[in-house]
């Protein structure tokens, strides 16, 4: 089998498609190429998300894609399993498994080798693989050195790809279909397989360049992007707090102007997976070449200031107001209305109150106590022994009310707890609610 053939096959849909990691990213991917009528093997480490995948069982947003999920599941096209699977037909692996900050301990690239490596072992001439994990620069160089490691050529009898992900949970607008993508090729054979495999995914709307390299930098400077201008929106906040001017009325402000401007807004800090993790792999790969990228370096400094600014300013609140200090910190996730916790500025602004000796607890509808061990390890904190409900029912016990997300699930509670004084203070880090003159609880804004 040589990629010409592999070529051939997919264009009738005989190929068989492996994808590595079933989160966010390789669920969906997974079964909608399954839909398309391939035959998908979606690979996970994680035996109990394996087994409930195999019991017809979904979690939090698989749920978007059940109708779907049990249509491809039962007619074979999609196959859960813990390891890749023998098979005749040409193989394309899709690698979509999280990427780690690399620390002295491990490497960024620790999970994507090892996928690879899974692959390669029951993979053969014709094959291709494709990244589509964010990884640290020079990464997809060191993963054709392993292909060539087990006597393929890639480019000539083995293809790879770095398609980055690009994804943005919940946005209305832009999504898997529509949104389109950056792809770094081996060669034009292995461009033209892609384009069959993205025709399921995001009508084949590939922008391809040249180098790995490129396309590696383009990924890790999107979200630096995005983390430089939260970050100086943030700042802009804490100036505002201290002018006593709203930062929502001055960016609002700003954006009427036609040019030049995009309107980025305050909040707790930036979380998830991929904003304050991708722009590291620029700084790292700065590093080593003796330079630095302070622009990153001081974005990352005020994202990690936020939460000790907001615990301070709560403290500070309470005591002008001569309450105890007993704050709820409502929204744990790191955007509204999904169940993603990683590294969420909710569990830093917990710590924070923690320490400076406030009585706290939590509130988010998608937290889920036998996660706790993962969420410890996610956010990089000690230990998580914090009182977490699940609605805003009873709030008499606190003082103030954090909001850090704005769950829709929790919106008309949240409005009443405000409109009917249930607590004497309410901090909100998004600038979301509305001023109402006849509720007596006092109303705190980031940036206000």
């Amino acid at each position: 089998m040589n990629l010409s053939q592999t070529l051939q096959n997919i264009q009738s849909n005989n190929c068989t498609v492996e994808v590595f990691g079933l989160g966010y990213v390789g669920f969906p991917l997974s079964i909608r190429l399954a839909k398309a009528g391939f035959k998908v093997i979606g690979i996970d480490t994680d035996s109990k998300k394996i087994q409930n995948l195999k019991n017809h069982v979904l979690m939090g947003s698989q749920l978007n894609l059940k109708s779907i999920f049990l249509e491809v599941i039962k007619n074979n096209k999609f196959i859960p399993s813990e390891k890749p699977l023998d098979s005749d037909q040409p193989k394309v692996g899709i690698i979509s498994v999280p990427t780690p900050i690399p620390d002295e301990k491990t490497k960024s690239d620790v999970y994507v080798s090892s996928a690879v490596e899974k692959f390669l072992d029951t993979a053969k001439a014709g094959d291709v693989i494709i990244l589509e994990s964010s990884i640290e620069i020079g990464t997809t160089e060191k993963i054709e050195k392993i292909i060539e490691s087990k006597g393929f050529k890639v480019g000539q009898d083995f293809g790879l790809c770095f398609c980055p992900e690009r994804i943005d949970p919940l946005n209305k607008k832009w999504n898997l279909e529509n949104i389109p993508r950056v792809i770094y090729c081996s060669d034009d054979t292995t461009y033209h397989i892609a384009q069959k495999i993205y025709e399921h995914v995001n009508n084949s709307k590939l922008i391809r360049v040249d180098s790995p390299k490129i396309a590696e930098v383009v990924k890790s400077f999107e979200n630096a992007f995005r983390l430089v201008n939260i970050s100086l929106v943030n700042e802009l906040a804490i100036l505002c707090d201290k002018l006593k001017i709203n930062v929502k009325d001055v960016i609002d402000a700003a954006a009427t102007k036609p040019f030049g401007f995009m309107p980025f807004y305050s909040g707790a800090g930036v979380g998830g997976h991929c904003i304050p993790k991708d722009p590291r792999f620029l700084l790292e790969s700065a590093k080593k070449f003796g330079t630095n990228f302070t622009t990153i370096e001081n974005a990352l400094t005020v994202n990690s200031i936020l939460p000790k600014y907001i615990a301070d300013t709560i403290v500070k609140s309470l005591d002008e107001l001569k309450k105890q200090k007993s704050v709820l910190v409502c929204g744990l996730s790191y955007k509204p209305d999904i169940e993603d916790m990683r590294d969420s500025p909710g569990f830093k602004i917990l710590t924070e109150l923690a320490n400076r000796g406030v009585d706290v607890a939590a509130c988010d509808p998608f937290f889920k106590e036998e996660l706790i061990p993962r969420y410890i390890a996610e956010n990089h904190i000690e230990k998580f022994d914090y009182k977490v409900f699940k609605t805003l029912d009873d709030v008499s016990q606190f003082s103030c009310l954090c909001i850090v997300q704005h769950h829709s699930k929790l919106e008309s509670k949240i409005a009443e707890i405000y409109l009917k004084s249930k607590v004497p203070l309410i901090y909100d880090c998004q600038n979301k609610l509305k001023i109402n003159k006849d509720s007596k609880t006092v109303l705190k804004f980031l940036g206000s």
